[in-house]
């Protein structure tokens, strides 16, 4: 119920304050594992992201933002669970393991952190290892910017990342390294035909 009355208060004030359209919903499965990797520009970006889908999501937040009064349990009744920046989080990834391993939808920025420029950055390993340890479906997602007021702002869903050629093979850091590379280019892509239109 919380995470519902979120979801419409959200898309009420994007769509108020931002002029929020979005394009290609459709592309996100009605059920089974789902990876949606997005650019990352701005710090409203998880909730953008999230209450353009019918279906819940879950993400990954530094855990500094849960030791914060009141948010970190806010942040996690809404979906969030935290991770530790800049190492190997065991923990945060067994957790994700388990929610795609439960059908659900996990959003991730792969560049780890928000681009200072806006330009789309390196993305690290995480999700195309995820996405190749659970065969979760991988969304690629870009967020046509910048945050204005009264300006516009638009999320694009693309078709379904086709990780075929490694999902086959033994999952490596090779392996996980090209995965990485189709992923961003996917979202490369998302965002310069964005960029025209």
């Amino acid at each position: 119920m919380l995470y519902l009355f979120a979801r419409w208060v959200c898309r009420c004030f994007f769509t108020l304050v931002y002029r929020w359209k979005v394009d290609g919903a459709h592309h996100i499965p009605s059920n089974g594992p789902v990876i949606v990797c997005c650019n990352h520009i701005g710090n409203l970006d998880p909730p953008l992201v999230g209450s353009a889908l019918q279906r819940k999501v879950h993400f990954m937040a530094k855990e500094e933002l849960f030791r914060v009064p009141l948010l970190g349990r806010l942040i996690q009744a809404l979906g969030a669970f935290p991770v530790k920046r800049g190492a190997s989080d065991k923990r945060a990834i067994k957790q994700a393991l388990t929610l795609l391993e439960q059908n659900r939808v996990l959003v991730i920025f792969p560049e780890g952190t928000r681009s200072k420029t806006g330009k789309l950055g390196d993305g690290r390993p995480g999700a195309a290892f995820l996405a190749l340890k659970s065969n979760a479906t991988v969304v690629p997602a870009a967020i046509i910017g910048p945050y204005r007021l009264f300006r516009p702002i638009r999320v694009r869903f693309g078709a379904p990342v086709d990780l075929t050629p490694w999902l086959k093979a033994k999952v490596s850091t090779e392996t996980t390294k090209e995965a990485t590379k189709r992923i961003m280019q996917e979202i490369r892509h998302l965002i310069e035909e964005g960029s025209k239109q």
